[in-house]
Formats: structure tokens, C-alpha cells, sequence
């Protein structure tokens, strides 16, 4: 079985350029299988196998959408399976996905933004990468893994462009503010330490998502804000302010690098929720 798992992941990675942390995400969940199947060969896995391990995941009161990105797994890997002519047939590909909830992300006010993106003091080199770092992530809406895989030669300060790496390994170039450019510019200058990477921690090594997210909460704690924020909210807050001040949904999605429309619609939800403030305080018969 595990045979078979490695040379799954090996054509997610080699065939579908998926990257290290879905790759990961499909180990986790295929492993979990494998330790609830024991000894039951592969060949032997049917509807009703899939059913009582799907009770099993249930038993452990998992979220509906851990158990979906689960099933999720087991398709594309029986998927997989019956292509290489291993199974006959994919006892997957008729369970039922748990009805999942939609929640609306969480996102920043203006005000809210402005004052993070504007708190480090830059004084130090450090704090100069933070402020540039900041400033990129509201400037662009790209994700925390698009920009610590960043490198100085992404950055094109004509053409006010940054090339990322977004999901599926799939390259973009994506517009970036003024502002974001003068706080890169003047984090490059003062850098000493040598590397392609654009965004480096002390030791001179590319920075992390995890040290991102340390910076944030650094900032966040700083000047007291009181909700909880993540380097993701800077995307959803890219995007909200993007709609509230007139921006079309399609140019938003080409922005955020969404492949599907759908995806970027639920951002149509927060602006819809403003609407109603502005008109129950605004409307006379509201």
C-alpha cells in the first residue's frame, strides 16, 4: 500500500506541480487510511470499507471539512489506482462529501491596515524588511507562501510588477503600489547579508510563513488590536477594500489568482453585509 502512496505523491508532484504543502496534506491523510486498513490488502477496499472509515473519522469528531479534504484524498488516489489499472473500480468516487459551512474570512478595516502596515518604527534592518513585508502583502493580496518564495529579481520597479509563484507552481505577475516598492527599495539598500531571496531573517536564509506570522503577532500585540491577525487577513482584506471601492469581481479574481470565479464571490458576501449597515443607518423606512 505504501508503495502505492509514494508513487501517487510522486506523480502529484512530478505530473501536477503541486507543491510541498498539499503533498504533505495527501501523505497525512493517505497514512491515516493505511492505520485504520491494517492488513486488508488495497484490491480488497470497497464501498463498504470506505463507509466504516468514514464512521471511524466521524467517531473522532473531526470538522466536516477535515473529513472532507479526506475523502477528498481517497478519490484522487482510487482515482489514480484504477488509471494504473491496480483496482477495477474506485469505491470513492460515490461517498458523499459532508455538507460544509461557508464562513466569511475575516479581514482588516482601512484604518485597521493602515496602522499595521505603518507600525514598524524602521529604525533597524529588521524592522525595514517588516514594513516592506507589510506593505507588500496589503499592496498585492498574493498569499504568505507567494511571498517568502520571492526573489530580488521578481521585483520589476519599472513596471511596478512582482512575479509570484502562486498554487500548482503556476507563475503570475501580479501589480504592486508605489508605497510597497519605495519599502522594498529601502530594505535592499540597507541589506548586507547575500542571498536571491528577497525576504531573509537574521542568518541570511529565506524567511518562513511561520516567521511571518511571529512578525505579525509582534505588531499586532504593539498597537493593540483586538482581533486576531493573520498574514492570509491581508489577502482578504486586499480584496474586500478592492470591491468597497469599486473594483470588479473579475479584475479581483484575476488579482488574487483564482482560477475559479467562485472562489473570489465570497468577498461579494462582506460588501453585501456593508451595504445593509450603510442602508439600515442611511434609509429612512430601513
Amino acid at each position: 500500500m505504501r508503495v502505492h502512496i509514494q508513487k501517487f505523491l510522486t506523480h502529484l508532484e512530478v505530473e501536477k506541480n503541486y507543491s510541498s504543502y498539499t503533498l504533505l496534506n495527501y501523505r497525512i491523510d493517505l497514512e491515516d487510511f493505511v492505520a485504520f486498513l491494517g492488513q486488508v490488502p488495497i484490491a480488497s477496499v470497497d464501498y463498504s470499507v470506505l463507509r466504516r472509515f468514514l464512521a471511524r473519522l466521524r467517531s473522532r469528531n473531526l470538522k466536516p471539512r477535515s473529513v472532507a479534504r479526506k475523502l477528498s484524498s481517497l478519490r484522487s488516489f482510487f482515482r489514480y489506482l484504477q488509471r494504473e489499472r491496480v483496482v477495477s473500480s474506485n469505491p470513492a468516487a460515490i461517498l458523499v462529501t459532508p455538507k460544509l459551512d461557508k464562513p466569511l474570512p475575516h479581514f482588516l478595516s482601512e484604518q485597521e491596515a493602515v496602522k499595521i502596515v505603518e507600525a514598524p518604527p524602521e529604525d533597524k534592518i529588521s524592522q525595514l524588511r517588516d514594513r516592506a513585508i507589510f506593505e507588500t502583502l496589503y499592496s498585492t493580496g498574493i498569499r504568505v507562501s507567494e511571498l517568502v518564495g520571492m526573489d530580488l529579481e521578481d521585483v520589476d520597479f519599472i513596471g511596478n510588477i512582482i512575479r509570484v509563484m502562486g498554487k500548482g507552481r503556476k507563475e503570475r505577475l501580479v501589480p504592486v503600489g508605489d508605497k510597497a516598492l519605495e519599502a522594498i527599495q529601502h530594505y535592499m539598500d540597507k541589506r548586507t547579508l547575500k542571498s536571491n531571496a528577497l525576504f531573509l531573517n537574521k542568518n541570511g536564509t529565506r524567511l518562513t510563513a511561520r516567521s511571518v506570522s511571529n512578525i505579525i503577532n509582534k505588531y499586532v500585540t504593539q498597537q493593540a488590536i483586538a482581533q486576531h491577525v493573520t498574514a492570509h487577513m491581508f489577502r482578504h482584506s486586499f480584496a474586500t477594500h478592492l470591491l468597497n471601492r469599486g473594483a470588479d469581481l473579475r479584475s479581483v479574481q484575476e488579482l488574487l489568482g483564482h482560477v475559479n470565479l467562485s472562489t473570489t464571490q465570497i468577498y461579494t458576501h462582506l460588501t453585501t453585509e456593508k451595504l445593509k449597515k450603510v442602508y439600515d443607518q442611511a434609509h429612512p423606512r430601513a
